[in-house]
């Protein structure tokens, strides 16, 4: 695993220990989660497995259907 070294402003670093510590955990690993969440390019596996899970989910139609006629939109020039 490579290290890195970072300079943050005192006020960020305050926060970044801070978050670490509710999370419980140490900095640089906080960081790091940080990092690769930002970097992730792909949907996390639970948000995956619950794609069609609610088999009864009404469709778009439906959903909109109470709301009545959209508002004519200005055109763009």
């Amino acid at each position: 695993m490579a290290q890195i070294t970072i300079y943050l402003p005192d006020d960020i670093e305050n926060k970044a220990r801070k978050a670490a510590k509710v999370k419980g955990t140490s900095v640089s690993r906080w960081i790091a989660e940080r990092v690769v969440d930002t970097l992730e390019d792909a949907w996390p596996k639970s948000v995956l497995d619950a794609a069609g899970a609610l088999t009864d989910f009404p469709d778009v139609e439906k959903i909109r259907a109470g709301y009545g006629k959209d508002s004519t939109r200005e055109r763009i020039r």
